[in-house]
């Protein structure tokens, strides 16, 4: 059962050290997950998407504002970073997907940054991964990126995959320059993308709904941008222009409340990722970082 698995654990690149997740709505999620009642609960409304959109309606709600401060305490959030102060935002949504102040997120000079604060994980060959969360789980590319002529292109690409928790930025950005094309939703459940229920069944990753936006680059090729929905996510917003060059670390968009995914796919032998993320990755432990990072060798 959930409640029987162990903590969630990452290594954080900034201090070095493994950390311990704070898990928002963990008893919730051990609940849904793991026991029987919260499962039938599950298949029944909380996987719909319209629970999700009353969640987010109820988030932006100005009373919402309340909820703030304690979230703030409970985390331990620094607000030095926010565009706004804390008594400026207008919901508990406005500050959920919130601005930065202009330079709080660097871009390194490596080739390909990341694309949003979180935990990653990255592998040479989206093909060969079979650990994730649990060893043994394995992608399925072509369900994933819902057409078999795509996944041939890609199976045997670099593929890094970032969790955002509820704590988190929850902007995304290009991890590289080039230029976008329209994005394609596949429709699909809202199931929770965290390790306590991706260990149980890692397809909700590909059964989620989701979003591809091709990235037409020079050095790369074509990179898979890729947002996966969660519950209580009540949206994916994209605020790019499709067509219209982009700069490597440029916003992408942000997703309303709610813990959520992007994943990156390149084509073959087009990159290296960095040396700490594939050793943690090859450990089966995910690797937090900010966006802007570096995700590649230089």
């Amino acid at each position: 059962m959930v409640s029987r698995v162990e903590p969630i654990q990452y290594l954080n690149r900034e201090s070095g050290q493994k950390e311990t997740e704070q898990v928002y709505g963990e008893g919730f999620l051990r609940w849904a997950y793991g026991n029987p009642l919260g499962k039938l609960a599950l298949h029944s409304f909380v996987k719909r998407a319209f629970f999700s959109k009353w969640y987010g309606r109820r988030m932006d709600a100005p009373k919402t504002t309340a909820k703030i401060a304690p979230f703030l305490d409970t985390y331990g959030l620094s607000t030095n970073d926010f565009e706004k102060k804390p008594e400026e935002f207008t919901s508990f949504n406005d500050f959920f997907y919130r601005k930065l102040k202009p330079g709080a997120r660097p871009i390194a000079d490596a080739p390909v940054v990341l694309p949003a604060d979180g935990r990653h994980l990255a592998f040479a060959k989206a093909s060969e991964i079979t650990s994730v969360f649990v060893k043994g789980q394995k992608f399925d590319i072509a369900g994933l990126l819902g057409c078999p002529d795509l996944a041939r292109k890609y199976e045997d690409g670099p593929l890094i995959l970032s969790r955002l928790c509820p704590v988190d930025y929850h902007r995304f950005h290009f991890p590289c320059a080039g230029t976008p094309g329209e994005t394609r939703l596949i429709n699909g459940p809202l199931f929770s993308v965290s390790p306590l229920a991706l260990r149980q069944r890692l397809s909700y990753l590909w059964e989620n709904k989701r979003t591809i936006t091709e990235l037409v680059t020079k050095d790369f090729g074509t990179v898979i941008c890729m947002e996966i929905g969660a519950t209580c996510v009540g949206s994916i917003h994209q605020t790019f222009k499709p067509g219209k060059p982009v700069t490597k670390g440029a916003e992408k968009g942000y997703f309303a409340f709610g813990g959520s995914s992007t994943l990156l796919i390149f084509e073959p032998d087009t990159l290296i990722f960095a040396a700490d993320l594939l050793k943690a990755s090859s450990e089966v432990i995910e690797l937090y970082a900010k966006v802007g990072t570096a995700a590649t060798t230089q």
